[in-house]
């Protein structure tokens, strides 16, 4: 499904017409918001990179080329939604409240975990583990089930769940046993591959051998395939998939079509596996570019892009001096929370990491 062309002409693709009426109901202030914060992502993602070539961040997990599918699903959620993110959804985090810096914190190894969700617009932790939130997200949809906080009838309460997720990820049994139990409890979900074409080094063809949106239909609900570089056909379908989950319509799956222009991470070399023609193709569809020129035509004036840009700047300047001066915490923290009220055993072990962490300042060890 397609609703902008890569040149940034409104030519809906088959079975698309029915989407248009929720695209023409966005403001311009929405219109422009989709663009500020693909800009916003964009340049906060170039200048992480940066700092973890300068030695200042442990990893980085690059989304240059995803920021259409990203800030398009996130628009389309309610503030009551749960959102469960795989470790590249930057900007669905930003849009749902986080500071980018806890997420800097996270990847410069100052943190455990990164955020409290229910702080941060119910956005929750970032998961390394390959599916496994997609076991996180349908267990906590059946929960929405069991204390009746979905499909009550009231648009402005009833909840729903999104997990994002990549294609490398569908061929794990997790993401395969959530799409069981989601099917079955009919849970309020919408389980969103980003199919970037690449499971690091390995192509998607060697994942499936058919469109993974088919794999919705195989599971026993519906499974549309998008353009995920096309910001308003991803904004149009997660919302029907998300309307439809809250009013007690089951689950819904997306796939949406997308390029991860850079490394898998920062640890990641892909110049060893694809071709600068693959990645020239994919430019040439770049989601952020495509909506500039959709924008345009819609008379939006070369000095608010500027303005945009000199924000953008802004912004990503401010996250990088504040993730600069992020301390590492006290070796205590690892220790906290662990179990709901003091424990011994935690007490004990503390001491112990304490006493071996001091032999090396005194020059005993």
């Amino acid at each position: 499904m397609q609703l902008l062309t890569p040149e940034g002409v409104i030519e809906p693709s088959e079975h698309a017409d029915r989407y248009l009426p929720l695209v023409e109901a966005l403001d311009d202030e929405m219109l422009g918001r989709f663009y500020r914060d693909m800009a916003v992502a964009r340049r906060i993602d170039r200048d992480a990179s940066n700092l973890q070539r300068q030695g200042q961040l442990a990893l980085w997990v690059p989304s240059h080329g995803q920021e259409g599918a990203q800030v398009g699903s996130a628009y389309a959620a309610r503030p009551q939604d749960h959102i469960f993110p795989s470790y590249r959804e930057h900007v669905v985090g930003m849009i749902r409240g986080l500071d980018p810096v806890r997420i800097l914190a996270l990847l410069r190894g100052v943190t455990l975990g990164g955020w409290n969700p229910e702080e941060n617009g119910n956005f929750h932790l970032y998961t390394l583990v390959l599916a496994s939130q997609t076991l996180h997200a349908t267990g906590y949809a059946m929960g929405l089930q069991f204390d009746g906080a979905t499909a009550t009838g009231d648009p402005d309460k009833d909840a729903a769940v999104m997990v994002y997720y990549g294609d490398g990820s569908t061929s794990q049994g997790d993401a395969s046993e959530a799409l069981v139990f989601a099917s079955s409890y009919q849970t309020p979900e919408v389980f969103f591959i980003q199919n970037n074409q690449w499971a690091i080094s390995v192509p998607v063809e060697r994942q499936s051998r058919s469109p993974l949106s088919r794999r919705g239909g195989g599971f026993g609900m519906p499974g549309h395939r998008i353009d995920g570089n096309d910001v308003l056909a991803s904004y149009a379908v997660t919302r029907e998939g998300l309307e439809n989950a809250r009013a007690g319509g089951g689950p819904t799956l997306i796939e949406a079509l997308t390029y991860r222009i850079g490394a898998h991470t920062t640890a990641d070399d892909p110049t060893k596996y694809r071709t600068q023609d693959e990645v020239d193709y994919w430019i040439a569809r770049d989601p952020i570019t495509r909506y500039r020129a959709y924008l345009e035509s819609r008379g939006v004036s070369a000095e608010w892009f500027d303005g945009v840009d000199a924000e953008a700047a802004d912004i990503s300047s401010d996250v990088r001096k504040r993730a600069l001066a992020l301390e590492a915490p006290d070796r205590s923290v690892m220790f906290e929370h662990v179990y709901s009220e003091p424990h011994p055993l935690m007490t004990e072990q503390f001491a112990w990491l304490d006493n071996y962490e001091n032999s090396f300042e005194d020059g005993v060890a």
